[in-house]
């Protein structure tokens, strides 16, 4: 068998040996006689997992004391409406910075729960730039600021933490969480799918300041509400047990590579030298902001689209999946992910060289 490059936006490709150890494992973990999937998550077994998987998570990210990890499920989308619902305590307004499609997709989740303010929009470079800070409008009376620090469609990431004028700070990490280190202690919640750079989907991580849970409103279901989450250690209904644990061997390996700091070094590397094919090349072009390019996605346009079919056909017959841009914006889009080896990207880069040279 010959694993391809899969540059999925996600699910996307995952460590080797983090599969390898998963299919090593499948049948029995450890001395338990049981596979993973069947343990009770009650179970002493499964409590060793789950223990160790929030440990690593801190340690990853140095997450304060003073914050909680949450493991839930409905994915990143769910939260868009599950924030408002947990965070306006009393409040009737939440300010959110529109950079691209997931940022509209959390404006529209949240209006039914609260007056959403759009601060800032990049709408009308379409959403190829951030908005300078000082453009930027915020009610201090607002319960809190949401922020997408990397927009996956468009390629667009933010590359510092904004200024929040006093707001509890709300970021949707979906796509770039563990690529570069990050300081927690300035955040009122963070939250991330983890199918891109975790794990497989069917995991969202919250992770959020005590001081602001507690306050759900009255008609929060509890399985949403995240203080009774944090009280049943994410266990008030029955979690994705064997999700966890693909994602705790996910963290497992990113600790082997050096940890967030030595990965986002590697993450640079990746993304400079594809940047830098597209950059000098005539057929292809990257619309972004070069200010605010993303590592994770790096979306290019061919300076002829009838040549998109073609190039999509080669680059599968040559080992290159997933390279289709989203259906909303065209193009090509390479997702390089944590867990994408820099012979993907070279390989990547060697093809396009040779696409350009036969067109």
């Amino acid at each position: 068998m010959s694993r391809l490059f899969n540059f999925s936006a996600g699910p996307s490709t995952l460590p080797e040996s983090v599969l390898q150890t998963a299919q090593q494992e499948l049948l029995e973990w450890r001395d338990s006689g049981m596979s993973v999937m069947e343990m009770s998550h009650r179970g002493k077994h499964f409590a060793i997992i789950a223990e160790a998987l929030e440990a690593d998570l801190r340690e990853l990210l140095s997450i304060p004391a003073n914050y909680k990890v949450l493991f839930l499920q409905g994915g990143a989308s769910a939260q868009f409406s599950l924030i408002p619902q947990n965070l306006m305590n009393g409040k009737t307004k939440a300010c959110y910075i529109n950079t691209g499609a997931w940022s509209e997709k959390a404006i529209k989740d949240a209006q039914p729960f609260c007056d959403v303010i759009v601060s800032a929009s990049a709408e009308n470079t379409h959403f190829t730039t951030i908005p300078e800070y000082a453009s930027w409008h915020l009610d201090s009376d607002a319960a809190y600021l949401h922020y997408t620090s990397n927009e996956t469609i468009h390629g667009v990431e933010f590359q510092s933490i904004p200024d929040n004028n006093g707001l509890p700070l709300v970021s949707d990490m979906s796509s770039n969480i563990l690529s570069r280190p990050v300081d927690v202690s300035q955040f009122g919640l963070i939250y991330a799918g983890t199918q891109k750079n975790m794990g497989p989907s069917g995991v969202t991580v919250v992770i959020v300041r005590d001081d602001l849970i507690g306050h759900a409103s009255k008609t929060t279901p509890a399985v949403f509400n995240y203080a009774e989450q944090a009280k049943n250690q994410s266990m008030l209904n029955t979690p994705a047990t064997y999700n966890w644990y693909l994602v705790g061997l996910v963290l497992t390996w990113l600790k082997a590579q050096g940890g967030v700091a030595a990965i986002e070094q590697y993450n640079i590397n990746k993304a400079a030298k594809l940047y830098q094919a597209i950059d000098n090349s005539a057929l292809y072009r990257n619309p972004v902001d070069v200010a605010y390019r993303s590592r994770m996605n790096v979306p290019f346009i061919l300076a002829d689209e009838n040549l998109d079919k073609a190039f999509l056909t080669a680059a599968e017959a040559n080992g290159l999946q997933e390279l289709k841009g989203h259906r909303s914006v065209g193009g090509m889009r390479a997702s390089i992910y944590n867990a994408m080896p820099e012979a993907g990207v070279d390989a990547l880069i060697a093809f396009m060289a040779e696409f350009e040279r036969t067109h």
